[in-house]
Order: C-alpha cells, then sequence, then structure tokens
C-alpha cells in the first residue's frame, strides 16, 4: 500500500480530504491544540484517511530555536533533545493525547540538527524511549546531519522508523513500512524548499518508491510546491505502476486512487 499526501494542509480541508489519502500534521509541532479540534478533523476525514502528526518541539527543539517563535508555550530551559526531564516527559504525554485525539498512525520525532550524533544524544535517546509509552501509535524519526551507520544504529536500538527523503538515501530500519519526507533539493548541506519536482524526479522517486515497498509506504512532500507537486505524483504513478496496483491491493476497487497499491 503507498499512500501520498503533504507535511501539512496544503488545500482547504475538505478538498484536502477529497484529493489526498494522508497527512502529516503541522500544527502539533508548534503548539498544544485543544482535542475538540483535533476530535473535529478526525470526524471530518474518511475513515480509511491516515494521520500524522510532528511531535510537539518541547521534545526536539531547544529553547534557542527560532521555531518557538510561533508557539503558544513558553519554553523553559530543559526542553527539547529527547533529554529525560519533566518537561520534555509531560510534551510527550501531550502529544500522545493529541494522537488520540486525531486517531493517528504516526507520531514523528523530527529532530534538529542541534541534535548531534554523540554519546550523549544515545544516552538521552535511551533513557527518553525507555520511560516513554507509546502506546499503539508508529514512532518515525527524523535525524539531520548524521551518518548513514549512526542513523541506522539509533533506529534499529530503539524499534523507529527511519523517516528520509528518498532522493537523498535508502531507509535503514528494519521493519516493513517506510516514511518519506520530499523537501526540495540540496545545495551546499542546504535544503531548498522553493523547489518545483520535474517529471522526470517525479517518475525517479516513483520508482525508488515501488523498487523500496515493503508492505506499506507514506509519501509527504513539504516542499514549497507540495500540493501540486503531490497530485502530479499521484498522476504519474497511476499512469506507470497502475497494473502493479492492481495486482497490489483491493484498495484500487475502494474510495480514491491515492491508495496507490
Amino acid at each position: 500500500m503507498i499512500l501520498v499526501g503533504t507535511c501539512g494542509f496544503c488545500e482547504a480541508k475538505k478538498r484536502y480530504f477529497e484529493d489526498f489519502s494522508t497527512v502529516e500534521v503541522q500544527q502539533t509541532f508548534y503548539k498544544i491544540l485543544q482535542e475538540k479540534t483535533l476530535q473535529k478533523w478526525r470526524k471530518e476525514a474518511p475513515e480509511d484517511f491516515v494521520f500524522s502528526i510532528k511531535a510537539f518541539q518541547g521534545i526536539t527543539h531547544p529553547s534557542t530555536s527560532p521555531t518557538w517563535r510561533r508557539s503558544n508555550v513558553k519554553p523553559s530551559g530543559n526542553v527539547g533533545l529527547l533529554r529525560p526531564t519533566e518537561e520534555v516527559f509531560k510534551y510527550w504525554e501531550l502529544t500522545l493525547k493529541e494522537a488520540e485525539a486525531l486517531g493517528a498512525r504516526f507520531i514523528l520525532i523530527q529532530l534538529p540538527k542541534s541534535f548531534r550524533e554523540s554519546e550523549e544524544s544515545f544516552a538521552n535517546a535511551e533513557k527518553f524511549f525507555e520511560q516513554i509509552e507509546r502506546k499503539e501509535f508508529e514512532i518515525a524519526v527524523e535525524l539531520r546531519g548524521w551518518s548513514e551507520r549512526g542513523i541506522k544504529k539509533f533506529v534499529r536500538e530503539f524499534d523507529l522508523i527511519d523517516v528520509t527523503d528518498l532522493t537523498i538515501r535508502e531507509p535503514t530500519h528494519g521493519g516493513v513500512i517506510n516514511y518519506y519526507r520530499l523537501h526540495g533539493a540540496y545545495q551546499e548541506g542546504r535544503i531548498i524548499y522553493k523547489h518545483k519536482y520535474s517529471e522526470e524526479e517525479l517518475r525517479g522517486i516513483a520508482k525508488k518508491v515501488k523498487e523500496w515497498n515493503k508492505a506499506e509506504s507514506y509519501v509527504y512532500f513539504n516542499n514549497v510546491y507540495m500540493c501540486d507537486d503531490a497530485k502530479r505524483f499521484i498522476q504519474i504513478w497511476l499512469s506507470n505502476f497502475y497494473f502493479f496496483l492492481l495486482k497490489a491491493s483491493p484498495f484500487t476497487a475502494r474510495r480514491r486512487s491515492e491508495h496507490l497499491c
């Protein structure tokens, strides 16, 4: 099964629920949302729609991160970087409640570059993952600036889904679910979000998704042109892998073609 969506609602929710089969909710990273808001989104979405939520930044980002400027929470100096502090665990519990209210499948932990590949980071992560509840959620992690060897060790040791931009590298975790975030282009180590994928690039992405798919793959576009690029990707997938889709899954007879296989 392959589902395609965007990082955040790229259009009005009613239309989004018609055009796509999954979304990665971004608001939960910046702010603590009311449960009734998330429950409303769940009711508005089709029954088989898949939600992923981005864990609140108090779990991942230190108080010096510029992302806090958009928050409705004032951070202390003990937040972020998976540090086993009272504040970090409190924010994880709040994230769990939000995921439950939304009926989410995934919780994404997106760590900043300041979460360096080091013994200290591994030690913090070990204490964090030993103590948190996971409930029924799949936990995905995006590590930035780490070596492939370090990422592989991290995701396998803590039983996580390795979130990758598949234009850069193949996932390293051992599970059957792949989770991709497509950010745009890369230039001297910087992400160029203002990048529109060409037809050739989208075809190459589709080919890799098919080759690397084990059971489930989730493809989320996160560039400036994500809405258009995600829709074009769906059409390219359907035109190139339609028979693979028919052979692979009964989803094709269902609600929308975005359940790609």
